[in-house]
Parts: C-alpha cells; structure tokens; sequence
C-alpha cells in the first residue's frame, strides 16, 4: 500500500499538462525539408494552442495540396484536414502546427504535447462520461502504473512479454512494412516506441483517449532524443471515431485493447474502414476465461483503495467471437496464435 501511494503522488507530479522538456525545431516526413541549424525553444503551451487555434483559410491550391498530403482526418466529417505549420508527422511538425476541417471549420490543436482529434475537441460546456473501464484508464495513477507493473501482470495469463509480442506483431506486418501504422489504444506508448525504433515504417501514430496516458507516452519518448525526432505522433482519438480517411492507413496494432473497448464491433468497423486495400490489423487479449485475469477483484483491491470503486465489466472472447467479428467488418486471412487465456488475433483488408 505504501508503494501504491507514493506512486501516486508520482503520477500526480508527472500528470502536469507542461512537458519539461521543449521539443526540438526540426524534422518532417518529406524529404525536401531540411533541420534548421539552430535548436530555439518553442513557445509556451498556451500560446502554441493559441496560435494554432486561429487557423486561417488558404488558397484553394494550399488546400489541394495539404488535401493530398494529410494524413489526419476529421473526426465529424473524415474530410482530410487543412494543415497551417511546417509538414511531417513527427511531434515538432505537429505541436507547431493547426488543424482545421475545410468542410465543418472545426478547428484542432496540439495541446499538451498532443493532437486532440476527438469530436468533443474544443468543447467548453459539453462533457461526455465513458464506461467506467475506459475512464479507468484516464487516470493519473493507472498511467503512471502501467508499465511499472500492471502491464507485467498479464504473463500470469499467458501474456508472452513485451519483446515476444512485438515480435509476433512484427511478423503479421511485413506485407505493410514502409507503411503509416497506428498503435490504437496505446497506452503509455510501449509498443509505440518499440515500432518506431524499429525503422520499419513511414510514420508510426500512437492513439489513445486518455490524456493521462498519452502524457505518459510523451514522458517515456523524450527521454530519447532519436524518438523525439522521429517520425512519431501522438494523437488523442475515440477508437470509435477514428480521424482518418477510408483506405488511408497500412497498419494498425491494438495491444491489449478490445476488451477496454465501449463497442469492439464499433470499433473494428472503424480499423477496417481506414486500412488501405492490404492493409493488416493486429491485436491481442483475453480469451473468455475465468482463469488468469488481471482484472480480478482481488487483483484490484489495492487501487479500490485509493481511486475509490472500480467497475471490472470488460469485454472477453472466445477465439469464434473474434473471428466471427473481423470477418463480420470485412476483413479477411483471419489467423490467431493462442497461449493459455492470450490471444493475438490479425486480419487483413482486402484487396
């Protein structure tokens, strides 16, 4: 309990929305972009949501030409962004940089070290309640937690590791490798740093909901200065809502994710949706099991005790239910490999 408790007051102190480390000026996808010669601080967070705030209309031709280049997408509309700032999907292109949809003029923007892509984006009054295993995850203390022992629990299900699992995932990828994936729901980012050093991919993005636990991805990156000028974005998205165009995106991992989900068939719709003819999907779970799960009451009574009552209703599978389900969204080649109550589980869209 006392170890429980000083990681909390950890996580509070590391929850702060201003990252204590100012992100480099340089790097971008397209190759014509050179690094500026200096490495000037950014502007204060605030001042960048500002600026980034007040996007201005373009010419018709700077719209055409961002329309093509954009990967981001409008969460309202899935009409592709119109992009005030320097290109490239890495996090100095992005913080610099304003968003705005050509077709409902909602505009977006990059606070907190982040890409807020979320329909309620914006919002002053309006707030919206998730199920309470997705608000679990919004915490401070869960974030902080994640990698400093709650994911480590999964090996009592059979969970292979991190450096295993990466691997397996690798493997179903290679038919996208030089791709754009997306590390849905990806916590505190340990699969998204795994993918990006990999060198295996155009871009990765890491997409979460939660605040908390994609200020912790941005914790773990910028301790890697190779990371931080990478082609690395983190975005906040409803996996339900995903703001990309249809047909726009190779490959998409989802690491212990479905059963978290509000709605997987929702959800697997949406993966299929904005994967590129070929495309892969990748994720990994529980299999409905009474055995072997993390989410047991006895497994987390020590965080009742402190984040007060935990609701534990998630979504587990049968390996039929998955199947059933990503050829239900029109995905094909369906494969899984099975370990106790793990499951990893692909599909691909097809051609």
């Amino acid at each position: 309990m006392e170890l429980l408790v000083r990681a909390a007051a950890a996580a509070a102190a590391s929850s702060s929305p201003h990252p204590s480390r100012q992100l480099p000026r340089r790097a971008c996808v397209s190759g014509s972009c050179r690094p500026r010669p200096r490495r000037p601080g950014f502007p204060s967070l605030r001042a960048a949501a500002a600026a980034a705030t007040a996007v201005e209309p373009e010419t018709k031709e700077q719209q055409n030409d961002t329309s093509e280049t954009e990967v981001f997408a409008c969460p309202v509309c899935y009409e592709p962004l119109i992009r005030k700032g320097p290109p490239g999907i890495n996090l100095p292109a992005i913080y610099r940089s304003g968003f705005k949809c050509s077709k409902c003029n909602k505009s977006f923007t990059s606070k907190d070290i982040f890409l807020d892509l979320t329909v309620t984006s914006g919002t002053k009054e309006y707030t919206e309640q998730k199920p309470a295993r997705t608000e679990l995850f919004r915490s401070p203390l869960v974030s902080f937690l994640y990698e400093r022992g709650w994911r480590q629990n999964f090996n009592r299900s059979g969970f292979p590791g991190l450096d295993e699992e990466f691997h397996m995932a690798q493997d179903y990828f290679q038919p996208v490798a030089g791709g754009i994936l997306l590390d849905v729901s990806c916590g505190s980012g340990l699969f998204t740093r795994k993918f990006a050093k990999s060198g295996t991919y155009t871009a990765v993005i890491a997409l979460d909901f939660s605040e908390n636990m994609l200020r912790q991805c941005y914790e773990f990156i910028k301790q890697e200065d190779t990371l931080l000028n990478a082609n690395l974005a983190l975005v906040r998205a409803d996996i339900s809502r995903l703001p990309f165009a249809s047909c726009s995106v190779d490959a998409i991992h989802a690491g212990a994710a479905i059963h978290c989900w509000p709605s997987p068939s929702n959800a697997v719709a949406e993966i299929s949706r904005v994967l590129r003819p070929g495309g892969v999907f990748v994720g990994t779970t529980f299999l409905s099991s009474p055995r072997n799960n993390p989410f047991s009451v006895e497994a987390l009574r020590p965080l009742r005790m402190i984040v007060g009552p935990v609701n534990t209703s998630y979504n587990y599978f049968t390996e039929g239910e998955l199947e059933d389900l990503c050829k239900s969204c029109g995905l094909v080649n369906y494969t899984s490999k099975v370990q106790r109550s793990f499951i990893m589980f692909s599909g691909q869209k097809p051609y």
